[in-house]
Parts: structure tokens; sequence; C-alpha cells
């Protein structure tokens, strides 16, 4: 977050005192329009060259500005950057140094009192904190990097003052040696030899502290030079190893639901300011590695030029370092993917923008690759630099890209808009692995020219893992491989491994999180027991789980229990099962989920026992236990009998929703334990359409109805039974709710869907059943 975004959020009393800092000579208008730019700035252009440009530039940035501006509304501001800058021009044409020091000023005093309204009003947050003390640090490391330019500008100085005196004392001895081999000494001759050599002993003495002065001189800038690198190294560890790779953690779980500040701009600017520190301190090593090779040999230190030829290569590896680790993945490519389908992503260089890397704009390829690929990408990397070309295992489509440099927002970058995998090549399965265990990755590779073409790196970076499918029959174990590694990837790991157990307290709070973000309704603490008790395999009937919360936390889940074996009873795994309440819930059922209408992770045999107790009408909403996405309705008949109606999936939701469905049914009276429905689902009933069209039709209506020996609740009168509808007949425990006529088979348009996007590659994936095809 910026310094003047922080400001704005300070309360009333403080916020009026950074008011109180801006006045005629730095109107706020100013402040506020060009808060980016000026920050930028005033934080990186210290030294005396680049401030005699500062007054232009800022005149042009406010006039770019202002010729932006064409709405009515922004006229008195336009006015106001306007009349600043005639202000600025005529104030500050001869001394631009005197602008910037003054806005430097303005800015350390805000910072100072939203540092003082931190201590007030509490504690500051992580970030604001971070940002402050690195600001303060490489505040630090650039006054020192001034210094040691003052101290090359006064060594070069003392060189040239030495190389004149040197050459003048040489002068005088050859003017000696002249007068002693040519002609008679007379007692002229002797006299201008005395006075000669009484120069050339002067001339000595002072040569001689000279060197002594310069020689200490250069050993002081060695060490002034190799702190600043060292303290460089440090912050650099800080924004790289800490923030930025927090900021890829925080990116990864954001795939499961986390809710994610991105801070990616913050880090940015720490990575600006880092980026032209190490720049200068690199340049400041070869001058004086330059200004050593030209001395006379009297005045060179041994080992000095070792020293800065090492120096050269710490500063250069930082260099490298910083423009490699800052080539980010700012949008990821969708981590499930479905080949011949249209993805996204976007890559961000970090420093591209200070290291003026947009002069010659970079091109970005991107391919994919297969987890084993990536394990010796990484290893070649680590061992002895790049090593050859990965293997790729896939054809995209619309995979290379030009990075664009938007001078607003300093961000240089490219976006891929129209990807597409063509065709994907597996590798080969062991065991019980399926293609939807496989992980794969998107390598985004580029080359960057720095220093006008002076330096070039070869830089790369890996997307999140991805899994492959061919058919939407695949998603939901894909969805599982891709929850499992974005939750307990460990960091640093090896790609792309991850623990095959993990506590139940981790993957509670990866359920609930996942469960919150697709609805927008939290899981509470019983619901979770619920979920425990469903992975575990423990009924009301079996042994249950330890009542202590610490022991249950603690017992571990394996990736076997999570996603591979079926649950007792049934065909399906509790990932599959827990992936389709998601989906009904977050398609068909969020508001009543977030109004807590649906008490949905209760057991059958529980949801009896309560219902049984309860006067007839009464009845609660759970999802079903046997049906993939269901919601089933149970409710206390007559004689406290309880019924369970046949479950409502996305199919039958998608013709009649669910409230109107309970509206339908008279036999509903009371949502447990005792509210009348009308009460809480009234707000969500279909309100009534006109039932004549404009073309004279009548509209038809859908109504849900029971058998009807099933006699409605003494305070309701039946509906009719339809009588162009069969009455279904109880199975399996459960009524089923009369609806139009649904057909088991597949329709032609799902069936041609199929086909369109089979891919013969993928041959050995797909299982025909029944009418249609799935995939296992």
């Amino acid at each position: 977050m910026s310094l003047w975004a922080r400001a704005q959020q300070l309360p009333p009393d403080s916020l009026q005192k950074v008011r109180a800092i801006y006045g005629e000579h730095f109107p706020i208008e100013v402040r506020h329009c060009l808060a980016p730019w000026i920050e930028s700035r005033i934080w990186t252009q210290e030294t005396d060259e680049n401030q005699r440009f500062f007054l232009e530039e800022l005149l042009q940035e406010i006039q770019t500005h202002a010729d932006l501006m064409m709405s009515p509304d922004t006229f008195l501001t336009k006015m106001k950057l306007l009349e600043a800058a005639k202000n600025f021009h005529l104030h500050y044409t001869h001394a631009p140094h005197e602008l910037y020091l003054y806005m430097r000023r303005c800015l350390a005093m805000e910072m100072e009192v939203i540092q003082s309204a931190g201590a007030v009003y509490g504690a500051v947050p992580h970030t604001e904190r971070k940002y402050s003390e690195l600001i303060t640090g490489l505040q630090s490391v650039r006054q020192k990097v001034n210094m040691v330019s003052e101290d090359i500008r006064t060594l070069q100085s003392n060189i040239e003052s030495f190389s004149l005196q040197y050459h003048e004392c040489l002068k005088n001895k050859g003017h000696i040696n002249y007068l002693q081999q040519t002609g008679q000494m007379t007692n002229e001759r002797r006299e201008l030899e005395a006075c000669l050599r009484v120069q050339i002993e002067d001339m000595e003495r002072k040569l001689n502290a000279l060197v002594a002065q310069i020689n200490q001189s250069q050993m002081q800038l060695v060490d002034h030079m190799k702190e600043n690198i060292a303290n460089l190294g440090q912050l650099q560890s800080q924004v790289l190893d800490e923030e930025l790779i927090k900021w890829k953690r925080e990116q990864q779980l954001s795939g499961n639901g986390v809710p994610m500040q991105s801070n990616l701009n913050t880090i940015q600017e720490w990575c600006e300011l880092l980026a032209d520190l190490i720049w200068t301190s690199r340049q400041q090593v070869n001058n004086v590695a330059r200004i050593n090779s030209k001395t006379i040999v009297e005045l060179r230190q041994p080992h000095l030029a070792e020293m800065l030829d090492e120096m050269s290569k710490q500063v250069t590896s930082l260099l490298s370092t910083l423009v490699t680790s800052t080539f980010v993945i700012e949008k990821q490519p969708p981590q499930v993917m479905k080949t011949n389908t249209r993805f996204t992503a976007t890559v961000r260089l970090l420093v591209g923008g200070q290291l003026n890397v947009y002069m010659t704009p970079p091109r970005v390829s991107v391919v994919i690759i297969s987890e084993q690929q990536a394990q010796l990408l990484l290893k070649s990397e680590t061992a002895a630099g790049r090593g050859k070309q990965p293997v790729e295992c896939g054809d995209i489509l619309n995979n290379t890209g030009t990075m664009e440099y938007q001078p607003t927002s300093r961000q240089l970058s490219v976006s891929f808009r129209n990807m597409q995998l063509r065709k994907i090549k597996r590798a080969e399965k062991k065991g019980t692995e399926s293609v939807m265990d496989e992980k794969l990755t998107l390598l985004f590779q580029s080359e960057f020219n720095v220093g006008g073409g002076e330096l070039v790196f070869q830089v790369w970076t890996l997307s999140l893992p991805v899994v492959v499918i061919v058919h939407g029959n695949q998603e939901p174990h894909g969805w599982a491989t891709v929850t499992w590694d974005n939750a307990f990837s460990p960091q640093g790991r090896v790609p792309f491994q991850v623990p095959d157990k993990v506590t139940w307290l981790q993957l509670a709070e990866t359920l609930r999180i996942k469960f919150c973000s697709q609805t927008g309704g939290d899981l509470t603490e019983d619901n979770l027991r619920f979920l425990a008790e469903k992975i575990f395999s423990i009924s009301v009937h079996r042994t249950s789980l330890p009542i202590n919360a610490m022991e249950l936390n603690a017992m571990t889940v394996s990736w076997t229990q999570f996603c591979k074996d079926a649950l007792p009873e049934r065909t399906f795994t509790f990932w599959e099962w827990f992936y389709m309440v998601v989906k009904v819930t977050r398609d068909y059922l969020r508001q009543l989920w977030c109004d807590r209408l649906i008490m949905g992770f209760i057991q059958k045999k529980q949801a009896e026992e309560m219902l049984s107790k309860c006067p007839p009408g009464t009845f609660l909403l759970r999802f079903s236990d046997s049906e993939l996405g269901g919601i089933t309705i149970a409710w206390t008949g007559e004689g406290n009998e309880v019924f369970s109606l046949q479950p409502f999936t996305s199919r039958d939701l998608t013709l009649r929703s669910l409230a109107d469905r309970v509206l339908d049914l008279q036999q509903l009276q009371f949502l447990y334990p005792n509210t009348s429905k009308d009460d809480v689902f009234g707000k969500y009933y279909t309100k009534p359409e006109n039932e004549v069209l404009k073309n004279g039709y009548v509209r038809p209506g859908l109504v849900t109805t029971l058998p009807s020996y099933i006699s409605p609740s003494p305070a309701y009168s039946a509906h009719s039974p339809d009588s162009h509808r069969n009455t279904p007949s109880v199975q399996s425990s459960y009524l089923s709710a009369a609806t139009p006529a649904q057909d088991s088979f597949m329709d032609s348009d799902m069936l041609l869907d199929q086909i369109r996007n089979f891919d013969a590659d993928s041959f050995d994936e797909l299982d025909l059943y029944g009418a249609g095809v799935g995939l296992k």
C-alpha cells in the first residue's frame, strides 16, 4: 500500500495533520493526483544529477494528468494542477533541488503522522510495519550509497591532483638533469637548481601525503561498498525470500478460497528501490575499477583489482537474483484445465520499469511440462545453470506474447487472453493412479536486456500445478488433486510433492474455507464433526468419534480416504460427495444456506429422531447421503411418522426452486424446530406471473405434489394430483415428489458435446455406460 493510500485511511484528527502539511508550494491536489509518481521519484532520486531533471519531469507529469481530465466533475482539480505547474515553474526553475527537498520533507512528515497514528490507535498491520521497516532500511542504504558517490568523486579529484603534481615534479627533475648535462654550471644555474630541488622536495612531501590519503580513501571506499552490498543482500532477502514467497503462498491458498489482499504493488515498490540501489552500487564498483585501472602504478593498491572484481560479481549476482525472482505470474492459469477450452494468464516483471527493460520489449513464451520435467528444470538450475530445454507434454495455441509497459502504474506485463491446450501427452500410470492425479505446470520463459544490453538474463517461472481433463466428469477428482496440493504443499518443496496424510484439523479448515468461499456461508463445529464422521466412516450406530476436540483434530486423514476409497455402501468417495454438495449449494441454495434454513449436514437417523419428537408438519432440509448433490426434505407426518422426500438434484432445482417446492407441499408447516415456513421461506417464493401471455396462450406452471396416500397436515388442504403424471411409489424409504418426467438417458446435445470434446489421444480415459459416455 502506498504512503498516500495509508494517509487516507487515518482517523480525522490525524488526517487533518496531513492536510496541514501541504500548502501553496506543494498543493494537496498535486499530492493526491500524482501520488504513485511522486513517491517513486522522491525515494529514488537523491543524486544531484537526477534532481536537476525533477522539476521538468514533474511538470510533464502534471500536464499529462491534466490532459486526461475531460469530465466536468474534474474541471476544478484540473485548474488546480495547471496553476500548481505554473507556480512550480515560476519559483523553482533555477533551483529544482529545493523543490525536491521540500517535497521530500513533506513526505517524511506525512510518514511521521502515520507512524504516530499507528502507535496511538493500535498496532500497525504487518504489511504496514514491513513497509516502514524496509523503507527505513532502504533509505539508510541510499544515504550510504550517496556517500560512496561523493567519496568516488573525491577520490577521482585527488587522483587527478596527484597526476598533475606528479608530472610537475617529473618536469622539475628533468629540468635539473638538463642543467647538469648541458653547459658550465654558473652561479645562476646553481641557484636555479637549488630552487628546483627545494620545490621537488616540497612536491614529494605533498605527493607522499596525497598517496597515503588516496590509499586510505580507496580502502575505506572498498569497505563502504562491501557494507552496502551486504546490507542490500539482507534487504533483498527480506523482500524476495519472505514477502514475495508469502505472496505466492497466499496466491496458492486463494485457489482454495482463502481471501487474499494482494500487496504485489507494495512489493514492486520495494523491488524497484532495491533495483535502483543495486544498479547504482554496481556502477560504483565498476567506476572504482575503471579509475584504478587508469591510475599510475604508484597508486595501485595490491589486490584491489581482485577485490573489486569479486564485489562486481556479488552485486551482479544480486541483480540477477532480483530480476529472475521478480518475474512472477500475477494471474494464474486455471488449475483444472480442460482441453480445447480457452484460458488466460498474466505474467509481470516487478522491476521492468525501474531497469528500463521495456526499452527492448521482451517476448514471453508458454509451454506445458510434466512434474518430472519441472523437477529436472529446478535441479539443473540449482546445480550448474540452465540445462537443456524441457520436453513439452502438450500443444498450447497462442502461447507467445510481448510484454507491455504502463507508465501510470509502472507495470511491465503481458496477458495471455486466448491460450488453448489442444493436446496432452500423459505420463505412464503406476498402480491405482488416474489421469486426474497427474500434476503438470505451465512454464513461462523470457529473456531480458538490462543496461542497454550490457546484461542479458534468461528468466523463467512455473505456474501452480494444473490438472488437465478432457471431460467434465473428471472435474471433481481434478479439484481434489488441486485442493490437496494448494492446502498442504510445503514451502520450498520439490515439484510437486505433498504429504500423503494430514491431520483432521488441517483438512477441516480447508473444507470450511472451500465451502465458505463457494457458498458465502460458513460451516459450524457440528457441520465439521458430521464431515469427520463421514470421512472416518463412522455412523450413529458405530463407534463414535472422540468427544475431545484435540483428539479429533489430531486424527490423520490420508489422500486415499479423502478421494480414492468409496464410502461404505456407496459408489462414490468422500470428496465426490462433498464437492457435489458444494456445487448444488453454490448454484441453487446459496441464500437458503446463508440464512441457515438448511440444516444440511445431519445423518438421516439423527434427523428422524429429532423430527419424531415434533408436531406433524415440522420439517428440515438435509443433504442426501445416497444421492450426489442431492438435498432432501424430511418431515413429521400423522402419528409422528417421519418421511423423507426423494432428493432433489441440480436438474430438479433448475426446473423449480427449493423454496417453491416447500411452498407447494402443504404437508410442510414448520421449519425445525417451530418456525412457520412462510416467515422464513416467503421472501424466496417466486412471484406469480401473468398467466395469459401476449400471444393468447395460458402459461403452464410446475407444482410439486406427493402421492395421494400421504395426507397433508390438518391445517392445510391438499393439492389435486396432476392427472397427466404418474404418481411415483415409495422407494428406498424415500418418497418421490411428482415433477415432469426426466429421461434417464443422455440427451443428444450432451452426447454431441462429449463427442466434440473427445480427445483421441486420451481414449484410454473413456468408458462407455448406458446410453452415454462417462469417464473413469
